[in-house]
């Protein structure tokens, strides 16, 4: 598989954990006290799995790529856009987290930042994932030199050789389905 096809089949199972937070969300809504182990998992996918796994070879392999040698679009698209994503991701994550705390701790009215944080996310994530597959992705292929895409094929290769040797992929999709069973 092309780094790209990797990248793509990872946003499919970051929508599917997307689905997940959005149906943990409604039962908050419906009164269910919130299940702050399912959170914590949901938490762990998103730092770990969908940001420091995927966005790490995005970043590091593909955009840093396009943001050098694409020109100012190139550059715009990247900086201006894709990496103002990740960032807005990484805060509602954290925000996420606080909320949960202060509701831990007592504070009922978090609840609603717990909902805010978390669907905000699930709303970004969905169009950035649509933006990536429909705009970016495409646009790197038809700029790139066929060089440089081979070099981001062999580095997100290794990059996908060590994440494996340390159970990335096996834990975050176990996590998947495991939440997919109660959600």
């Amino acid at each position: 598989m092309t780094s790209i096809e990797i990248m793509k089949q990872e946003h499919e199972e970051i929508r599917r954990m997307l689905k997940i937070i959005r149906k943990a969300c409604n039962r908050i809504l419906q009164g269910e006290p919130i299940n702050f182990e399912h959170f914590k998992m949901i938490i762990d996918f998103i730092m770990n799995y969908a940001d420091s796994h995927h966005h790490g070879k995005e970043e590091k392999f593909l955009f840093a790529e396009m943001e050098n040698r694409l020109g100012p679009l190139g550059s715009k698209l990247i900086r201006n856009g894709m990496y103002v994503e990740h960032d807005l991701g990484r805060l509602y994550v954290k925000e996420l987290g606080e909320a949960l705390e202060r509701v831990k701790e007592g504070d009922e009215e978090s609840k609603l930042d717990v909902i805010a944080n978390a669907v905000s996310y699930t709303h970004l994530l969905e169009r950035h994932i649509a933006k990536e597959n429909e705009v970016v992705y495409g646009f790197g292929i038809s700029k790139l030199p066929v060089d440089v895409l081979e070099a981001i094929n062999q580095q997100t290769a290794f990059f996908e050789e060590e994440a494996a040797d340390k159970g990335i992929q096996i834990k975050y999709l176990e996590i998947l389905k495991i939440l997919e069973a109660i959600y």
